[in-house]
């Protein structure tokens, strides 16, 4: 009873802070978090905590499993820098980028167009997580073993609801059910063979969505944030390098950016593909109040991007205010 009457408390005081919180129809940050979900249809899953393990969690389908898009990207990357832990691998380590390496994407495929790319093991960290650049993910997803090095430092961290099957390349290929050859050379062939297939990609695909491989639940998400952000599975020099990193994300302005206070800083990764929209992170509070860890994912919602990442910004700000205003009371 105490429990609940603190909930209804903080759910007033966001109700008098902002016009978006004054609609609230239920004293829940749960029901408010279905409330705006609820008109791009889809399925949508959030799990966020303080980083610190105080106080409540919110949990909203964060048992269900979604396809991770390009937040898998964390894994990877996290499986590099285990491996500059071991002194198996070095960050200024030049590592050769093959013409059949290049996936399309942001990044290596439109800028570095001719043979003969060597990129650094931190550059390709910082492509990857920055631009989610597909080419440097698949390079370091071969460094790093493949994507089952990825599921087995997932695994060692003690997380178990996510899992690594596929580089960008071959997850690609299964979504546009794509033929063997060179990647990028059948992509090309099929874009011309159909002009819509790129346009496909931007609504859900039934098979795609049912497909239990490079899913993830937003609590394994969660889960595997608060792990890197507390300093339990990395290095305190490559926990910073990772950091450093996704805070200097620049894709997703307008998912767990979209809604927060100018200057709010976000380290997060952000993942795309068919009717899935997804951002994960960690959100710093104001003025020494902690961080909050947060995973939101879409899947199987039609709607326009602009409409998902609405919903992606709303919930992340409800969340923010929430621990921001618990931790005052």
């Amino acid at each position: 009873m105490k429990q609940q009457l603190r909930r209804w408390r903080l759910a007033l005081v966001l109700c008098a802070v902002s016009s978006f919180h004054a609609a609230m129809a239920s004293p829940t940050l749960e029901a408010e978090i279905a409330r705006v979900s609820k008109p791009i249809g889809g399925k949508v899953g959030v799990a966020a905590w303080k980083l610190d393990g105080k106080g409540e969690q919110v949990l909203v389908n964060a048992g269900d499993r979604y396809p991770m898009a390009s937040t898998f990207k964390i894994a990877v990357a996290g499986a590099i820098l285990a491996q500059v832990d071991a002194g198996k691998l070095k960050l200024d380590q030049l590592v050769p980028v093959q013409p059949n390496d290049i996936v399309l994407s942001d990044g290596i495929a439109t800028l570095a167009i001719h043979p003969g790319i060597s990129l650094s093991v931190h550059n390709l960290l910082e492509l990857m997580l920055t631009l989610s650049d597909n080419t440097a993910t698949d390079v370091l997803t071969r460094v790093a073993g493949g994507p089952q090095a990825a599921t087995a430092w997932v695994r060692k961290q003690g997380v178990e609801d996510q899992r690594i099957d596929r580089d960008t390349a071959t997850l690609l290929r299964a979504f546009y059910n794509l033929p063997p050859g060179p990647f990028s050379e059948v992509l090309e062939a099929a874009m011309k063979k159909d002009p819509q297939l790129e346009e496909r990609a931007l609504h859900p695909n039934p098979a795609f969505d049912k497909d239990v491989r490079d899913t993830s639940t937003p609590t394994a998400m969660a889960q595997l944030l608060t792990k890197i952000f507390n300093q339990q599975t990395l290095s305190a020099s490559s926990t910073k390098v990772l950091i450093e990193i996704m805070q200097r994300c620049h894709t997703g302005a307008g998912r767990l950016l979209g809604r927060m206070p100018a200057g709010t800083v976000i380290a997060h990764k952000t993942g795309t593909i068919g009717g899935t929209v997804n951002d994960v992170g960690v959100i710093t509070l104001p003025d020494g109040k902690g961080q909050v860890v947060i995973a939101v994912f879409i899947k199987e919602s039609d709607k326009s991007m602009e409409e998902r990442e609405k919903v992606i910004a709303e919930i992340a700000r409800s969340v923010r205010d929430y621990y921001l205003l618990a931790e005052a009371s």
